[in-house]
């Protein structure tokens, strides 16, 4: 069977056949892992591997391959072995002798390879955000449970031995009833600049870098890491660092789902450059049934931090108020007096946890499932679509629409090039 025809053309959910017969990898043995993107998170997913025992990186996988050689080389200058170089992610699904993959591609692919990978009877380890849109996110879920695979996630901090101590006192009663959490991204974002349109460098496979999304003409304000702030390729902030945020908020807030009312408000107030995704925003998320809210915020230049965080997020209560910083850090204030609570230090491993939900089997033993790439995500996704639109946004997260507002529901998936499809029935 083609790649193409059970990868692309196929999109109604066909298995390469001979995974179907596939035996489960005895406990001794090391999973083989491709890291499919290697130019920015990539790195840390290869480093974050070859420091796991039981697994190591097989394959490198880039559509440009003076990065992906340049990564090979140093891979073997350390680890004293030499990866396999593939430009295309589809001869890495095709590989039989791949038992999982880790994506760190721009944004507008990371669904799309999941999708595929799971069609192909690969565990998956997916940046964040785990979609480009709801969409998208939400046929990632139905994949990964139809193919029963091992979808993590890259929220980190969901590792953290510190923050998963800190959501435990919110869960219990620490600083009371918790009724709003708030997310910050104060990242120092210069400009871009502005750069022209010039002819696609050699050893990159412009095309298959484009994918699902429009192709537009090659230009350094897109590759490589550019791509992050134009609504093509990218989310924005608030769908890049911001994803840590906006997961943590709805996981110690205790809400399930979608909020049903979202506003946004922000733009680009500081550079002339090649940004389209806001500089400066601000959401807000309101549950009204719980009677909780989420905030957000998005700061790139010269600002404060609040209570020591810059990158973090606040929890408020009715006896008090936690702050969390980074990915392991926490402290709590509780009552009028602003009193010291209970605060820790500590980190952990996203990619072992990972790696210990491959061998049980077990979603439960997942620190960030599925789920969380669909709905941290899909959070982020709301509230850029209440900027886009310029107004306040009423959605049912039942349904996964907003109510009766056509033109909002048309920013929920996106036009996708042929061949890169994802499929309504995965």
């Amino acid at each position: 069977m083609s790649t193409r025809r059970t990868f692309v053309a196929g999109a109604g959910g066909v298995v390469v056949s001979h995974l179907a017969a596939k035996k489960a990898m005895a406990a001794n043995d090391k999973l083989r892992i491709a890291v499919i993107g290697t130019n920015g998170r990539g790195k840390d997913h290869i480093q974050g591997i070859m420091q796991q025992p039981d697994a190591e990186v097989v394959t490198l996988c880039d559509v440009d391959l003076k990065v992906g050689n340049a990564r090979a080389e140093a891979f073997e200058k350390k680890y004293g072995k030499k990866p396999q170089v593939v430009q295309d992610m589809r001869r890495v699904f095709d590989d039989k002798n791949i038992d999982a993959v880790t994506i760190a591609t721009p944004n507008h692919w990371h669904s799309l390879a999941a999708i595929w990978a799971c069609q192909a009877g690969k565990d998956v380890y997916v940046e964040k955000p785990g979609s480009h849109n709801i969409y998208e996110g939400r046929k990632l879920v139905e994949a990964a449970h139809k193919y029963k695979r091992i979808v993590q996630h890259g929220v980190q901090l969901r590792s953290s031995t510190a923050v998963r101590e800190a959501v435990a006192h919110l869960e219990k009663g620490v600083i009371g009833n918790v009724y709003m959490s708030r997310g910050l991204v104060f990242r120092w974002r210069p400009s871009i600049g502005k750069k022209g349109v010039e002819a696609v460098p050699e050893g990159l496979d412009y095309e298959m870098w484009t994918g699902p999304a429009e192709k537009e003409p090659f230009s350094r304000r897109i590759v490589h890491y550019n791509w992050h702030w134009t609504w093509n390729y990218g989310n924005g902030d608030v769908g890049n660092q911001g994803i840590h945020e906006t997961d943590l908020c709805m996981w110690g807030l205790g809400v399930k789902g979608f909020p049903s009312k979202i506003t946004a408000m922000g733009g680009k107030f500081l550079f002339d450059d090649d940004k389209i995704t806001p500089e400066v925003l601000t959401t807000l998320y309101h549950y009204p049934d719980e009677k909780k809210l989420i905030q957000f915020e998005v700061r790139p230049w010269c600002t404060n931090n609040e209570d020591g965080a810059s990158v973090g997020n606040i929890f408020y209560g009715s006896e008090g108020y936690m702050v969390i910083k980074g990915y392991d850090t926490y402290e709590t204030y509780l009552g009028q007096k602003k009193e010291k609570g209970p605060s820790g230090k500590a980190g952990g491993d996203h990619y072992a946890n990972w790696i210990k939900a491959i061998r049980s089997r077990k979603t439960e033993d997942q620190h960030g499932p599925v789920e969380t790439a669909h709905l941290a995500s899909g959070l982020a996704h709301l509230g850029n679509i209440s900027y886009r639109l310029g107004r306040v946004l009423n959605f049912d997260p039942a349904k996964e629409k907003f109510v009766n507002d056509k033109e909002a529901d048309t920013h929920l998936t996106r036009n996708y090039r042929k061949g890169f499809e994802v499929p309504a029935k995965v």
